[in-house]
C-alpha cells in the first residue's frame, strides 16, 4: 500500500456543514466528504481489495466506494487533513491479516489437575448439605 498513491486517488467534495459558526456557516462549505473507488484503484493489490471489501462491506456503497465525511472544525483544510488521516487509518488497521490459529489440545497434566480440582469442588459441596437418613 502506498500512501501517496491512494491519496491522490482521494476525491473531496465541500458540504455545508451544521453546527457551531453563527452566520458565517450559511456561507461557507466546511465539511469534506470523502469518496474513495476501491474497484478501481491502482494503488491497491487484488489481494487487498479483496479483504478490504470483505472487512469494510458495512461501509461500502454498491459500487464499492468508501464515503466519509469530517466536520469537526470550522476550517475546510483541517476537515480535509482529519479525513485523509481517518482514511489512512482505516486502510492500515483493516489490512492487517489475522493469523491463522492453530489448533491445540490441552496436555495430560492439566486435564489430570482439572479432574482433580473438581473432585475437591464436589467433595466440598457434597459436606455441606444434610446427611440423608433412610
Amino acid at each position: 500500500m502506498n500512501k501517496e498513491q491512494i491519496v491522490k486517488e482521494l476525491n473531496f467534495k465541500a458540504i455545508r456543514s451544521s453546527g457551531a459558526g453563527g452566520q458565517h456557516v450559511n456561507k461557507t462549505s466546511s465539511k469534506i466528504e470523502l469518496t474513495f473507488d476501491l474497484e478501481n484503484s491502482f494503488a491497491l493489490s487484488d489481494k487487498e481489495k479483496e479483504l478490504l471489501k470483505e472487512k469494510l462491506a458495512s461501509k461500502l456503497t454498491k459500487e464499492n466506494q468508501l464515503i466519509l465525511f469530517c466536520e469537526e472544525t470550522r476550517s475546510q483544510h483541517k476537515n480535509k487533513e482529519l479525513a485523509i488521516k481517518r482514511f489512512v487509518r482505516l486502510l492500515k488497521t483493516n489490512l492487517i491479516k489475522p493469523k491463522k490459529r492453530r489448533p491445540t489440545k490441552p496436555s495430560r497434566s492439566s486435564i489430570l489437575k482439572n479432574v482433580e480440582k473438581n473432585k475437591r469442588n464436589s467433595l466440598k459441596k457434597a459436606l455441606r448439605k444434610k446427611p440423608r437418613i433412610d
